[in-house]
Parts: C-alpha cells; sequence; structure tokens
C-alpha cells in the first residue's frame, strides 16, 4: 500500500518523450520569425481589446499600466522557463509534456486539465470580445443584433456591496457561432498556413498603432488623475487594485504558450522556440502600454467596463471613419486570437489524446484534411456554451487562474530537470544563474517565476473566496465542479487507458 501513491506519479522517459520528434510527421516549415508572429497572433487581442477596459474600470483606473508592467515581469520570467524546456524537449503539447516528463503523470495530468480550462476560456473571452466588436461594427452601418442573442445569460452588475452576478434573458449566440466558424476554419487545415496569420498579425499591429498615432493628439491628461485612484474597499483601485488588475491582464499574455505547442513544426526548435517566445513577449509588452496609455487618456477610466473598450475610447476622438477602420481592426485582431487559441488547445488535448489520457476522439485525423477534427469541434463546443452564459469578468479570472497554475508548473519542471538531469542538453538556458540547496537547484529566474505568478494569482482566489462568502457563488462553483470532474475523470479513465502506464506494465 505504500507504493500507492506512486505509481501516480510514473514520468515519461526523455527518451520517449525525445522519441516524439521523431514520430510525429508533421511538415517543419516554421522559422523563428513565423514563429513570433504567432506569437503576436494570439497574445495581442483580448489583453488589448477587453481586458484592459475591465481591468481599469473595475480595479486599477489610469495605473493599469502598472499593471501591466506587473503581468509583464511574471510572463517575462515565465517566458524564460519556457524557452529552456521548449529548447531541450521540442514537442508537441508544451507545458503538459514538460510536466509530464519531470514530474510525472499526475501532475502532467493536473496541468493538462488547467491548461483546458485556461485555453478554452480564453476562447469563451475572445468570442465574446469578438461578438461585442461585431455588433459595434455593425451599429455603426445601422444594422443592430439583438440583445437577445448578443449578452451572457449571467452578467455582472455594481452594488453597494461591490460587483455582483444576475441573470438576465439574453444568451451570447453570436459569441457561439464565431467559434464554430472558426472550429470549421481549423478543421480544414487553415490554421496551417503561417502566411494568413501573418497577414492578420500585420493588420491587426497596424490598426493598433494608428489608434495610437491618431488618439495620442486627443488625449486629455486630467483622464489620468488621479494615476491610482483611491481605494474603496477590498481590490477596488488603490494599489491593490493595480495587483487586481495585473492578475486579469495575466491572462492577455498567455500567447506564447501557443509558440510552444508548434515545436513540431519549427525547423530548428531548439533555437527557434525561445526566440519565438521571447521576441513575441518583448514586443507585444510596448504594445499594451502604449495602448493602454493611449485608452486611459481618450476617457474617463469607468466608462470602460465594457467587451468592446477601444472603441468606446475612438467614438471619442470623433472620427467616424477611423472609428470603422480600428473597429475592423479589432475585429480582425480577436479572430485571430480565437483562431490560434483553438488550434493551440485542440492540439494540447491532442497530445493527452495519444498518452491515453483523453479518449481518442481527441487524436483522430481526417483522412482528408489531416487535422484533429473531432476535437477540434469538441473544445469549439464547449467554449461555445461558456462564451453564451458567462460575462467577459468570470471568463478572465477563471483563465488567469489557470494561467498562473500552469505556470507555477513549468517553473517547477526547469527546477527539477535541473536537480535530476543536470547534463541533459540544453541549447538555451534561463539566465541568472542559481545555487544548490540540500542537492536541489533552485534557479533565480524559476523562482522569481514562482513568486510573480503566486502574486497573480493570490488577488484572484481571494476574490472569488470572498464572492463566495457574500453568496456570489458562480466563480467558486464553476472551479469546484471542473476540479473534482478532473480528479474523477483521471482516476476513472486517464489511470487505465494511460499508454506509459500500459507499456510499463507490459515491459
Amino acid at each position: 500500500m505504500a507504493r500507492a501513491p506512486i505509481r501516480y506519479l510514473i514520468r515519461k522517459p526523455l527518451a520517449d518523450v525525445r522519441g516524439d520528434m521523431d514520430r510525429h510527421g508533421l511538415h517543419r516549415v516554421l522559422g523563428p520569425v513565423h514563429l513570433v508572429l504567432i506569437g503576436i497572433g494570439c497574445i495581442i487581442g483580448a489583453g488589448v481589446y477587453v481586458m484592459t477596459g475591465t481591468a481599469a474600470a473595475n480595479y486599477a483606473g489610469p495605473a493599469v499600466m502598472l499593471s501591466f508592467v506587473i503581468a509583464g515581469l511574471a510572463c517575462a520570467f515565465t517566458g524564460l522557463c519556457y524557452a529552456e524546456l521548449a529548447s531541450t524537449l521540442p514537442v508537441s503539447g508544451a507545458s503538459y509534456s514538460y510536466a509530464y516528463a519531470a514530474l510525472g503523470e499526475a501532475f502532467a495530468w493536473g496541468l493538462g486539465w488547467m491548461l483546458m480550462l485556461e485555453l478554452g476560456l480564453a476562447g469563451s473571452a475572445l468570442a465574446v470580445g469578438v461578438s461585442g466588436y461585431l455588433a459595434s461594427l455593425l451599429g455603426d452601418f445601422g444594422v443592430h443584433i439583438p440583445a437577445v442573442i448578443s449578452t451572457p445569460f449571467i452578467r455582472p452588475e455594481a452594488g453597494e456591496a461591490g460587483m455582483r452576478f444576475v441573470t438576465g434573458g439574453g444568451i451570447n449566440l453570436v459569441a457561439t457561432a464565431a467559434l464554430l466558424f472558426f472550429a470549421f476554419i481549423l478543421v480544414r487545415g487553415v490554421s496551417q498556413s503561417a502566411t494568413i496569420n501573418a497577414v492578420m498579425v500585420t493588420v491587426k499591429v497596424g490598426v493598433l498603432i494608428a489608434f495610437i498615432i491618431f488618439g495620442l493628439p486627443h488625449v486629455d491628461p486630467a483622464n489620468w488623475r488621479p494615476f491610482v485612484p483611491e481605494n474603496e474597499g477590498g481590490f477596488t483601485y488603490g494599489w491593490q487594485g493595480v495587483l487586481r488588475g495585473a492578475s486579469i491582464l495575466f491572462f492577455a499574455y498567455l500567447g506564447f504558450e501557443a509558440v510552444a505547442t508548434a515545436a513540431l513544426e519549427a525547423k530548428t526548435p531548439q533555437r527557434d522556440i525561445p526566440i519565438g517566445i521571447l521576441g513575441a513577449l518583448a514586443i507585444a509588452t510596448v504594445v499594451y502600454m502604449a495602448v493602454a496609455a493611449v485608452l486611459t487618456g481618450l476617457v474617463s477610466y469607468k466608462t470602460l467596463n465594457v467587451p468592446d473598450p477601444v472603441a468606446v475610447a475612438v467614438a471619442a476622438i470623433g472620427m467616424p471613419v477611423l472609428s470603422v477602420v480600428i473597429k475592423a481592426g479589432a475585429l480582425t485582431g480577436l479572430c485571430s486570437v480565437l483562431m490560434v487559441n483553438t488550434y493551440a488547445h485542440s492540439r494540447v488535448c491532442y497530445a493527452m489524446s495519444t498518452d491515453g489520457l483523453l479518449p481518442p476522439l481527441f487524436s483522430r485525423i481526417h483522412t482528408r484534411f489531416r487535422t484533429p477534427h473531432q476535437g477540434t469541434w469538441f473544445v469549439a463546443g464547449v467554449a461555445g456554451v461558456a462564451a453564451a452564459f458567462l460575462p467577459i469578468s468570470i471568463l478572465g479570472d477563471l483563465v488567469s487562474l489557470g494561467t498562473g497554475l500552469v505556470f507555477i508548473t513549468v517553473a517547477i519542471s526547469v527546477i527539477w530537470l535541473r536537480t535530476t538531469q543536470p547534463e541533459l542538453p540544453r541549447p538555451f538556458r534561463v539566465p541568472l544563474g542559481g545555487l544548490r540547496i540540500g542537492g536541489i537547484w533552485f534557479g533565480v529566474v524559476p523562482v522569481l517565476a514562482l513568486l510573480f505568478c503566486l502574486l497573480m494569482i493570490g488577488p484572484v482566489v481571494l476574490d472569488i473566496i470572498h464572492k463566495a462568502m457574500i453568496g456570489e457563488w458562480v466563480p467558486a462553483g464553476i472551479l469546484g465542479v471542473y476540479l473534482c470532474f478532473g480528479i474523477a475523470f483521471y482516476l476513472l479513465y486517464g489511470v487505465r487507458h494511460s499508454r506509459l502506464r500500459r507499456s510499463l506494465s507490459e515491459a
């Protein structure tokens, strides 16, 4: 009986992980520029177009720019950890595969389960953003989408005790339709075209630059005062709000995970994956800071708690043509992120399915299009249901929590592999070194990544607990049910169908 817990910690041999590199059958066609563009394509999206408004209006005020700095630091340290692992183990599945090799099957399952939550709800949040900007853009042409099919069933409402959730009469079918549309595109293999993604990235970055250039002369510095609004209790404004805003915007940086999932299709993954991750992260952070400054300078931060805050800010400029261009660019940007995010989600599920931890439908390949078609439809459908019923605030919190837990596992994986496999070839190593304490290697970068990630998810957890205590149980209920179902699914299905477990039993 003493050995029972150990069987859940069996690790995938590094030889098997590296063997997957030679058995996948995919084409290695992506260079560093393509990978940077894929990263930008997935990073720059909801963070600028949707979540900036939520973070500024509800928590940080104009100091949302500082929230971006804090979240960016956390992601920079984590990105360096990703870069080392991706150069060492350039395989599909990204952080899930790293955890399987470093920490064991139970940790890999837990991380994969949270990664599915992260990517699934990120897709939902992005689809809600698409719905908001589409409605705003069509409204400029006199076409109005009924609120009953463009607003979620559960929506936030400000009250004397803070933000509370109420039910409404709408279901956001527009967001659901957006997810299913991109699932159709992904199934047909269009997501494999780096050229299409590059065009979409160029359009959306160009539009953001136009927003900065044309918006800057109209900025009213009075909108930046007070830069850090006085705290109104809890995480509403003040420095507590700045940190809470960072925990929301943390989700906006999760795009570099998509770069890691493309390791099997990179020409020289040991070199190109780190360049793709760190390059995309650096460019996206600069863009985020500039857009946040102009956004909060054009209008009062209190007016930005909407699914389309950039559209609200552009309306203040008084240039109708620019407004249409910006909204069209925002819609293009969100669509590109939604497509890449769904691609990454389906590929993580594909990796888990090939390991036997998820049912075979996630790894079945379409005979004509050579894509995991059933898994893609499934993940898009589940994300579509969440987008139809949940507001952007709940989606953003749960995505940030899932992101933080995934990033923590990545940092621990670096520490563990450096401790147990010090001679493993590492084309890229995290900088600043480290030291050994009790035989365990503690690197400066992975430790800082751990601390910053805990700093990011701490306010989210406290806020979810606080809401549950005052009767707003929706976020805590969703998270609790999801975690319990994940544990039960692993024990009842994953343990019995694990490919690694079967191979060890046969040996």
